[in-house]
């Protein structure tokens, strides 16, 4: 592992995150990135901002962006909001909202 990088508490839901998560697993750092850009889907945007992250910090320990790959990604599931919704004869049906953890690890090419 070279360097890493998390996001907590995204208010996504972890298995939306998952199905993206698989199109960038073990690719090079830069190619994750456009393939993420021109993706349509709502995760995106979190796995974005937390793979630019990641590269931000092995740029700051002196690596080089090109030779960099996703060596490990990983959608935890967080907390649930508890929200209720009105239904029939004034009774309520919950809602979870839910939440996730991304935690991304980049690591050099061989």
């Amino acid at each position: 592992m070279i360097a890493k990088a998390e996001g907590k508490f995204l208010r996504v839901s972890p298995t939306k995150v998952s199905q993206v998560m698989d199109l960038i697993r073990n690719k090079d750092a830069k190619e994750a990135v456009s393939i993420l850009f021109h993706l349509n889907k709502r995760p995106k945007e979190y796995l974005i901002k937390i793979l630019k992250s990641a590269i931000a910090n092995a740029k700051v320990k002196g690596f080089n962006v090109e030779q960099l790959y996703i060596s490990k990604i990983i959608c935890n599931v967080g907390p649930s909001w508890k929200r209720f919704k009105a239904a029939a004869f004034g009774r309520a049906q919950p809602i979870l909202k839910r939440t996730a953890h991304i935690k991304i690890e980049l690591d050099l090419k061989e």
